[in-house]
């Protein structure tokens, strides 16, 4: 596990120092992320077969703030913009980002986000989801815990 870990860790160290891709008018690409797991290395969910619906959503979490305890049914992957945040599943895993920084979301995985900084947090997250069907859903209180799992760190 540490493994996959690593390796996922490095292909994101790689990908933000690559050099971006020059195109004749001047735009530029940089590939940030690309990855068949999430940011804990567990593989992606294979995607559903009803009608696609992408939502988008920038987040802004205010400084000292919490996010309640939460898990996505479906694929995100987003971009911290500003401030710093710290994601954390319940068993543990704990993911820090600071501005620039992708993260190819945790699913079906309890987990919060905080933002223990001075600043507000802002990130952009990209969900593929299936059409009018739920992206996130908060943590019930008498839901039981999900089992313990090995933590990563970025």
């Amino acid at each position: 596990m540490k493994k996959v870990v690593y390796c996922i860790v490095f292909a994101l160290l790689a990908a933000s120092c690559a050099s971006p891709k020059q195109y004749d008018n001047g735009v530029q690409s940089v590939q940030m992320v690309k990855s068949s797991a999430s940011w804990d290395g567990h593989p992606l969910p294979a995607y559903k077969t009803g009608t696609p619906e992408i939502t988008i959503l920038r987040i802004t979490i205010p400084p000292k703030q919490r996010l309640p305890l939460h898990k996505h049914l479906v694929i995100n992957a987003g971009v911290l913009l500003k401030g710093e945040l710290t994601v954390i599943t319940e068993s543990g895993a704990i993911l820090h980002l600071k501005p620039y920084d992708p993260i190819v979301e945790v699913v079906d995985t309890w987990h919060y986000g905080k933002n223990e900084g001075s600043e507000p947090a802002e990130i952009i997250v990209f969900y593929a989801g299936e059409k009018d069907g739920p992206i996130t859903i908060k943590r019930q209180e008498n839901e039981p815990p999900q089992s313990k799992e090995p933590k990563a760190t970025r």
